[in-house]
């Protein structure tokens, strides 16, 4: 069977929760074949990110050009980029690339570690936001990239306005931060779409923006519109957090794998 393949760019989380790692246990469960373009080595546990180390623009654009030349892919998903040169090299690779490209400006690990330098932030604005199908900021990398902050629910139509700015075909705000469910705005500027979840009760939940947006790759790599492919990561992504499990002295990372174990009544 001929697999939908996605690549992922972003660096490695080595306690598996977030990252690189998160992003291939992510695209096995959705049924696409995953590869990847390491941009970073941290040293990183369910306490926080101890060490990072950033790798050189020349090792990134080779792993991209070798999988991207001989394989080819449906969907690309960019996460830590750490730097103003990966961005703008990660920003010129994708642009050159006919698939739709999923971009995590991380800004700051769960656990408030910085992954991303302040001198990248323009870079960020000015080149990868511009090359993004979907953009997927939390609230906290809203207001790092346009300085507007989103109190309520209310505030998430100007949030996405704001991120549009820069060029996206898509923004989706991820207000898991507010009180009350989960929810999300997915816009173009012209038309919303809401998404809804319960707020569950586990605070085992490291790794979720890198899911999700992994997941939304994997739905564009399959051939679903946008608000189709969001819908579908947001199922996934719930279902994950439901199943997220201790791991270590702190956070614990979301479930990947819950799907796989699903039962047909």
């Amino acid at each position: 069977m001929n697999r939908p393949h996605v690549l992922t760019v972003a660096g490695s989380d080595s306690g598996g929760g977030a990252g690189i790692q998160a992003d291939l246990k992510t695209m096995l469960a959705l049924g696409t074949h995953g590869m990847s373009v390491l941009t970073a080595v941290t040293a990183q546990n369910s306490l926080g990110v101890q060490g990072a180390w950033e790798l050189p623009a020349e090792a990134v654009r080779a792993q991209y050009r070798s999988v991207v030349d001989d394989i080819g892919v449906q969907a690309v998903k960019t996460g830590m980029l750490s730097s103003a040169e990966l961005v703008e090299t990660v920003a010129e690779l994708i642009d050159g690339t006919d698939a739709p490209a999923v971009v995590d400006p991380v800004g700051v690990s769960k656990h408030g570690d910085a992954l991303l330098a302040a001198s990248a932030l323009d870079a960020v604005r000015t080149r990868l936001l511009p090359a993004a199908t979907v953009a997927t900021p939390n609230l906290d990398e809203v207001a790092q990239l346009t300085g507007v902050r989103a109190d309520s629910e209310a505030d998430l139509p100007r949030a996405a306005a704001a991120v549009l700015e820069f060029g996206p075909r898509w923004a989706l705000i991820k207000g898991g931060h507010l009180a009350g469910d989960a929810v999300d705005l997915l816009t173009d500027g012209s038309e919303e779409h809401w998404l809804r979840a319960p707020r569950l009760d586990n605070r085992h939940t490291h790794g979720t923006g890198c899911t999700l947006a992994s997941a939304v790759a994997c739905g564009l790599a399959r051939g679903l519109s946008v608000p189709d492919a969001v819908r579908a990561a947001k199922e996934y992504v719930t279902g994950a957090i439901r199943a997220g499990f201790a791991l270590g002295g702190g956070i614990g990372p979301v479930d990947h794998g819950w799907a796989l174990r699903r039962t047909t009544p």
